[in-house]
């Protein structure tokens, strides 16, 4: 019985001297070790749609430990997917086997989520085994030939996103392929299958079985990536949004213009952190917590509501310690600034989370008529002389109770 025939073709997209010299290298040890070896995925995608590949991945018939043997800066990473890492200097070629599409050595849940896979197989078993038609393009550098067993090319001309596959039994064998719909779809504008949406809210429950650590993984692929504005269009009307952030309000003014500064930002060469992004999303929930406080409580309870808010958040994303902490810094800063207390103006300028405090604070002025006159205040003296900015910290009105005198006590007289 004979096996899919593929499209092969040697007129297509790909640029060949776009392809990265380390990839090169890979396939070139693969080949004259004796295996078949070709590029694939996300690198052939991007090139046949004009977008300029950073990652490459290679794909060969032979095992992880043929491709260690082979290369002596190789190791083997992964547990339900065993694949390789070839490293070059500092680049890193991911290299990966051609899987079957159903053997006994794929285990998966009662859900139907895959939990180990270790079953190989052919270069047609692989590309049914992948997830979108448009990631299993497969692309020979020594002939310049292209590969396609799914009608990816068709999609791509088409902008489709879809699965290869039932829908459904794709999204129950890894559910974070949802998301990865959302990120490709603002990647390259393409439209994502209805059958693919229409599973978001299923999708949205099942990512609670997904490790914390790769769901915050996905979320700096999501939103760190220079399409965090399109990606929060698509993800604030699906169940995907709880799923993530359930206290975000998913028509934050603050949040949009979040994403569109984090956007505007990575496409300036200009530095992104995650904690910032955190603080952001979070901010709604920690404010209504902090809105509970009684105000004498107000100046010693803002550390543990901070805390309690991401201790929450947990549940969802495994949010790392520094990024945590990043997210309270910006927090904290927010009544200090809003306050402009002018004994500690000038201080407050040299603190070390100053920037990241100013910058969030300009995005409230922009959706918070309140704060507007306070950022741009701080915006003017940052930008102001010394002179200048002694004049400005002068004009600020004393606190309440500030500059008074206290009155001696009075002297008793002697009995």
């Amino acid at each position: 019985m004979s096996g899919p025939v593929p499209q092969i073709t040697k007129h297509h997209g790909v640029n060949p001297n776009e392809v990265d010299q380390s990839a090169l290298d890979v396939i070139d040890g693969l080949s004259k070790a004796g295996f078949d070896a070709f590029l694939v995925g996300g690198c052939v995608r991007d090139s046949l749609c004009g977008v300029a590949p950073k990652d490459f991945d290679v794909a060969t018939n032979a095992t992880p430990d043929e491709i260690k043997r082979t290369f002596r800066r190789a190791r083997l990473v992964g547990r339900r997917f065993p694949i390789a890492h070839v490293r070059f200097g500092r680049d890193i070629i991911e290299v990966s086997t051609f899987r079957q599409s159903q053997h006994d050595d794929i285990e998966t849940d009662a859900q139907g989520m895959i939990i180990r896979d270790h079953a190989f197989g052919t270069i047609a078993e692989d590309a049914f085994r992948r997830d979108f038609t448009i990631n299993a393009l497969y692309y020979d550098p020594h002939s310049n030939e292209l590969i396609d067993y799914v009608g990816g090319v068709a999609d791509i001309e088409a902008q489709r996103l879809r699965f290869i596959g039932d829908t459904e039994s794709r999204l129950a064998e890894d559910p974070v392929r949802m998301l990865r719909a959302l990120r490709f779809s603002a990647k390259l504008g393409f439209k994502i299958d209805d059958e693919i949406l229409h599973q978001a809210d299923d999708v949205a429950i099942r990512l609670e079985s997904i490790p914390k650590a790769r769901i915050f993984d996905e979320f700096l692929k999501l939103f760190l990536s220079g399409y965090a504005s399109p990606v929060w269009d698509l993800m604030k009307t699906t169940a995907l949004r709880g799923a993530l952030f359930p206290t975000c309000n998913p028509a934050s003014e603050l949040v949009s213009a979040a994403m569109r500064n984090t956007d505007n930002r990575i496409a300036n060469d200009q530095p992104v952190t995650p904690g910032f992004l955190i603080a952001v999303l979070l901010w709604d929930d920690f404010q209504a917590r902090v809105a509970e406080l009684a105000p004498k409580e107000r100046a010693h309870g803002l550390q543990d509501i901070a805390f309690k808010t991401l201790a929450d958040q947990q549940i969802n994303i495994a949010i790392p310690r520094r990024f945590g902490q990043f997210a309270r810094d910006v927090w904290a800063l927010q009544d200090r600034l809003t306050a402009r207390n002018p004994r500690t103006v000038m201080r407050l300028l040299h603190h070390k989370r100053f920037r990241a405090g100013f910058d969030f604070l300009q995005l409230r002025g922009q959706t918070e008529p309140d704060e507007h006159e306070a950022a741009e205040w701080w915006s003017q003296l940052q930008d102001a002389s010394p002179e200048e900015q002694t004049d400005l910290v002068s004009a600020l009105p004393k606190p309440p109770g500030q500059g008074r005198r206290r009155s001696k006590k009075k002297q008793q007289p002697n009995s």
